[in-house]
């Protein structure tokens, strides 16, 4: 009995320890990211394909000059990028023939890929030209977030959309998102009632995000996704509701829109750059009282995703540094 209970104190003293030598890991790199969303770095430089001449870069503190921002992360994506894009530009033509007034911009972020997407992605910049199509190289891998903030930092629209590269939710279903954050920005200023001469403020200068959701599908989903994703998908719902609290039900659909006043706040702010920079969104979202708007979408699973069992414990890591971060007071929030 007494071996018995000497093994039970080992072990127990083992497993705090343990513990306690992990909450100190995540202190300390917690500590070490601190500074993350100053993203100290070179210049960004756009560069003109057909002239070879650099472009000006914008910055999210600068004044709107497109009204449309759509930002789409890549990486090792030259077989699903195609497609998706030629989608994404068809849709976006279409618009500006029937609306002289609407302007845009697709900002593609390769994330370090090894493969063709660099190629792909400037035959766009030529074809449609860098007024309207522009590419930002990361030299190497940072993760999806890191990308997306540096689509957001460097882009010049009033609303600003994320979407993902493998076209898996239409991009039509972007005026969904669109319409509801002009309809909360109309109610919450007064001017729903106004003569649309008269309505006096700029759309960019409303904090409002729509988070495009696939919540509606998910008893579809659980029926052909892959078991894996399924528990993935379970487990991480709880965690995320304990880590950023209730108000998302599907926090990783990469379908986002921000207005630029909001885009300014939160990717300022960031310091997640992997798997779960959706989840800081929603936590900072809630920081700055910024209205956050949930909106169903169509969605279609498309072979190639890169969430594999191996995310699992990365996005856990995350989830912690984010909750040690920021309830530490460790990680600032900058207004």
């Amino acid at each position: 009995m007494e071996v018995l209970l000497t093994m039970l104190e080992f072990l127990a003293a083992l497993v705090f320890f343990s513990l306690l030598g992990l909450l100190s890991v995540i202190v300390l790199e917690a500590y070490r990211r601190r500074h993350n969303n100053a993203h100290v770095e070179a210049p960004a430089i756009f560069e003109d394909p057909k002239s070879l001449k650099q472009v000006p870069c914008p910055n999210i503190f600068d004044p709107a000059e497109k009204y449309l921002s759509l930002i789409i992360p890549a990486f090792n994506e030259e077989h699903r990028l195609p497609g998706a894009l030629n989608e994404t530009m068809s849709y976006l033509q279409q618009r500006v023939a029937n609306d002289e007034s609407f302007s845009y911009e697709v900002l593609i972020v390769d994330d370090g890929s090894r493969d063709g997407t660099k190629k792909v992605a400037f035959d766009f910049v030529k074809k449609y030209g860098v007024n309207n199509v522009r590419v930002i190289l990361l030299g190497k891998n940072h993760g999806k977030g890191e990308a997306i903030r540096k689509g957001m930092i460097h882009s010049r629209g009033e609303l600003l959309l994320m979407l993902d590269a493998d076209g898996a939710t239409k991009v039509t279903d972007l005026e969904k998102l669109e319409n509801q954050i002009h309809a909360v920005a109309r109610k919450d200023h007064h001017h729903g009632d106004l003569p649309a001469g008269e309505a006096t403020f700029r759309i960019s200068d409303i904090p409002i995000v729509a988070f495009g959701s696939r919540a509606h599908l998910e008893e579809k989903a659980l029926a052909t996704r892959k078991w894996y994703r399924n528990f993935l998908m379970k487990g991480f719902h709880l965690v995320v509701l304990l880590a950023a609290g209730p108000g998302i039900r599907d926090t990783q659909c990469g379908f986002k829109m921000f207005t630029r006043s909001a885009a300014r706040k939160l990717f300022t702010n960031i310091r997640l750059k992997r798997w779960c920079f959706d989840v800081e969104l929603v936590f900072l979202c809630k920081w700055f009282r910024i209205p956050m708007l949930e909106i169903s979408v169509n969605w279609s699973e498309i072979p190639g995703s890169k969430v594999n069992p191996l995310s699992i414990p990365n996005m856990l890591w995350e989830l912690a540094l984010m909750s040690v971060g920021y309830r530490t007071r460790i990680w600032k929030i900058n207004s």
